[in-house]
């Protein structure tokens, strides 16, 4: 996944990881600017996964 597709996906897939996933919090999912992979290993460590099953989960959101 490259950076401009994780960019401009983030804010549907933030509502949606949400409801998809009740642990998750706001600063769990805050995303700055040129910080993708920051995010993504947040999301990662909180469901347990590899970074390639993480992004599979949010591609199937």
């Amino acid at each position: 996944m490259d950076k401009l597709e994780f960019k401009g996906k983030w804010n549907e897939w933030k509502g949606k990881i949400k409801q998809a996933n009740a642990k998750f919090t706001d600063d769990d999912l805050q995303y700055e600017e040129g910080k993708d992979d920051e995010a993504l290993g947040r999301i990662q460590q909180k469901l347990g996964k590899t970074r390639e099953e993480t992004i599979k989960w949010l591609k199937s959101l």
